[in-house]
């Protein structure tokens, strides 16, 4: 038994909502929250900043390797990724740190930092964390497993409301298109692919409003963790 509790592992495809869902899961239950996807674009995005090569593996670890990484705990937004002290919010949303990410996910050696990171992170319990390999490669001890999964029009549908919701301007064709092409590379990447763990619980959340897929999950979590 973990000290803090168990882990609740949620992995599925690009907007599926697994940050959000993943956030009020964790406020529901009491337990922290790490978005993993959060993290691939917070090195996406100072990874831009400087200029460097996205293809460089060696250059990308050494740059993750000299920044001081945090995860603030708490409600809402505090909930993220912090990077040399500064939380980064909507410098990561845009697509061009999510277009960035998406690439660099796929170098071996990135993903093994963010995995160590990752477990070290989580080792205690009491955690939800998301991304796409959770229960398959950084936790597949996890006590609870959920595969969190929807259409790919309704994913295109629902990042666009978000990103609107954010000022930020979005067209539904071009989300769409970008959705279907990450699905493709992140279930067809050499290291660690996106795919759903033997023993994970799937939700499809196409038709589901996410009040009810947090309710899901949240009993779930009473049913492994009930003594």
């Amino acid at each position: 038994m973990r000290p803090d509790g168990i882990i609740i592992a949620i992995d599925g495809p690009a907007g599926v909502g697994k940050s959000t869902v993943g956030r009020l899961v964790a406020d529901r239950v009491g337990y922290s929250f790490i978005s993993t996807g959060k993290m691939y674009r917070a090195l996406a995005w100072k990874a831009l900043d400087l200029g460097l090569d996205l293809e460089d593996d060696g250059a990308l670890v050494g740059l993750a390797g000299s920044l001081k990484w945090a995860f603030p705990k708490g409600p809402g937004p505090e909930a993220g990724v912090s990077l040399d002290g500064r939380v980064l919010g909507l410098e990561i949303t845009d697509e061009r740190a999510g277009k960035a990410s998406s690439g660099i996910a796929r170098l071996a050696g990135v993903r093994l930092f963010m995995r160590d990171m990752q477990r070290q992170a989580g080792a205690s319990g009491g955690v939800v964390m998301e991304g796409r390999d959770i229960g398959t490669n950084v936790f597949p001890d996890a006590e609870l497993k959920v595969y969190l999964d929807a259409s790919p029009q309704a994913r295109a549908g629902r990042r666009v409301e978000q990103l609107r919701g954010q000022g930020l301007e979005a067209d539904y064709s071009q989300v769409l298109d970008f959705i279907i092409k990450r699905d493709a590379q992140d279930s067809g990447r050499r290291n660690n692919p996106l795919k759903k763990a033997e023993d994970a619980h799937y939700l499809d959340s196409t038709s589901m409003a996410r009040e009810l897929v947090v309710d899901a999950i949240v009993g779930l979590f009473r049913g492994v963790s009930r003594p």
